[in-house]
């Protein structure tokens, strides 16, 4: 796993951990699974901290995690462009580019399906080429 600097002293992927621990409750723990399937998906995956949240990159911006009040949010940055066979976006579906996944309390994660979402998107911004 590759670390990007926060640009504040800490590793990104320290910022992430402490977020996770600082939510203490089951948004900390789904935030906690949805890192370990999305840094499973791709070992090439870089964790970066931007706009106050958990993103990951590979060649471009993946998805980014937020923790609301009653959901996490997984926002896929390009999911317009990703073919969805599970249906696993259930947020977002009319914006222009972007697609997301809210999961509320107890919700399981189809780490399957979230991963091969995952691997389009990084195969999505490899073969565009896409720079930040």
């Amino acid at each position: 796993m590759k670390k990007a600097d926060s640009g504040i002293g800490l590793k990104a992927s320290q910022r992430i951990s402490n977020h996770i621990a600082e939510l203490g409750d089951w948004r900390g723990e789904m935030l906690a699974r949805l890192r370990k399937v999305i840094l499973e998906a791709d070992p090439d995956i870089t964790e970066e901290w931007k706009w106050n949240t958990a993103v990951w990159s590979r060649n471009g911006f993946i998805c980014g995690a937020g923790a609301f009040k009653d959901h996490v949010k997984l926002n896929f940055f390009r999911g317009a462009s990703l073919k969805d066979p599970k249906g696993m976006f259930n947020a977002g579906l009319d914006a222009k580019h972007t697609r997301a996944i809210d999961f509320s309390e107890g919700d399981k994660i189809d780490a399957s399906a979230l991963k091969g979402l995952i691997r389009a998107a990084v195969a999505h911004n490899l073969s565009a080429g896409k720079k930040r």
